[in-house]
């Protein structure tokens, strides 16, 4: 594989890694510039980190505005033994499994740096060298942090009537609620569910009356599906799922940026409809970091629509309760489960409620 170039997408990895978890997925990278120096050792770092020009890019990423990866043929059991104290204030991969040094094409003891934009598209691609770091900082100093360009996103109005939207509210305050999990996976990459309240602060109900659910389906099919049909050329066959949520100002209700089909259980989710059920609330913006610092807020009874591969988040609500009802989309070719068109009518993507099919509730 050739060397990557200026204009490239980022090639995407999942590697060990100093961070809590002890793993880095790259696909969460996006929404800032990403710095990639490859280095034989972290005991053979370059001279430059120890410059004043390579500390002003470790101040830039004190900000948030850059993020610092140090890719190394370690293992972390020696990546406990740091002896450059800038290094600690990075994100070290511990590549001793060449993954991502073969994906970026850089040899084993090759020095290089690589500058990725917050689309996680490749700009700079530099061999080592003492002026690195200054010419990375004054590029830096010219470049927007983002393009703020045009966002693949849909949004519509009147997808639910004032009175189903309170119907749905008022379910979701007769039954019992829970903090909403996080999809994810753990070190041996098998799927869990597991409750992060600085990732995500919601509560959830899953939406198990019938009438409810097939009062939902039908609006979505009525008033979504053409629209996805025609905007995104996909013509939806199943609904993923079914539940009522809410973000209360009293815990400063958020969701951090995120990727919904990332993990196994959720690779068919092909587009997130997020519903808004009320607007008497402040902050909840729904933002896509890779795209723009722009927030989205669609009307109550209206829905944003958007690839589910898309980076996103939700801002804290700063005042009273914002309630989402937000299922997924997906085709019967998106999952990978279902082998035949048997298997397609009989399957349930998920646990979390009802979906339908050609032939019918599920």
């Amino acid at each position: 594989m050739p060397m990557v170039l200026p204009g490239d997408p980022a090639p995407l990895f999942l590697q060990k890694a100093n961070t809590d978890w002890g793993r880095y997925s790259f696909d969460m990278a996006a929404g800032r510039y990403s710095l990639l120096v490859f280095m034989p050792s972290i005991q053979s770092s370059p001279d430059t980190f120890r410059t004043d020009s390579f500390r002003k890019l470790v101040e830039r990423s004190k900000t948030g505005s850059l993020e610092i990866f140090c890719v190394t043929n370690d293992c972390p059991e020696t990546g406990s033994l740091l002896t450059v104290p800038v290094i600690s204030n990075s994100t070290i991969l511990f590549d001793d499994d060449q993954t991502v040094h073969q994906l970026y094409s850089v040899a084993r003891e090759q020095r290089l740096w690589v500058l990725i934009d917050p689309m996680l598209r490749i700009k700079l691609v530099l061999p080592d060298s003492p002026d690195v770091p200054k010419h990375l900082d004054q590029w830096l100093n010219q470049a927007p942090h983002l393009q703020n360009g045009p966002i693949p996103a849909l949004m519509l109005d009147d997808v639910l009537e004032p009175q189903f939207c309170q119907a749905l509210i008022s379910y979701y305050h007769s039954q019992p609620q829970n903090f909403s999990p996080v999809l994810t996976q753990n070190s041996e990459g098998a799927t869990i569910q597991t409750v992060s309240q600085s990732f995500k602060r919601r509560h959830d109900c899953t939406l198990r009356d019938e009438a409810l659910v097939r009062g939902l389906q039908a609006r979505i099919i009525r008033r979504v599906v053409p629209e996805i049909r025609k905007s995104f050329q996909c013509t939806v066959t199943g609904m993923d799922r079914m539940i009522v949520g809410c973000y209360d100002a009293a815990e400063l209700g958020g969701f951090g940026p995120h990727r919904d089909n990332t993990v196994k259980g959720a690779f068919h989710r092909l587009f997130a409809i997020s519903l808004n059920l009320n607007n008497d609330f402040d902050g909840g913006d729904l933002v896509f970091p890779e795209f723009s610092d722009q927030g989205f807020r669609p009307p109550a009874g209206g829905a944003l629509i958007f690839s589910s591969a898309l980076l996103h988040a939700v801002r804290p609500v700063t005042q009273g309760r914002r309630h989402p009802c937000p299922p997924f989309a997906f085709h019967e070719a998106s999952l990978p489960y279902a082998r035949t068109q048997e298997d397609m009518a009989e399957c349930k993507p998920s646990s979390e409620g009802y979906g339908y099919h050609r032939k019918g509730l599920v």
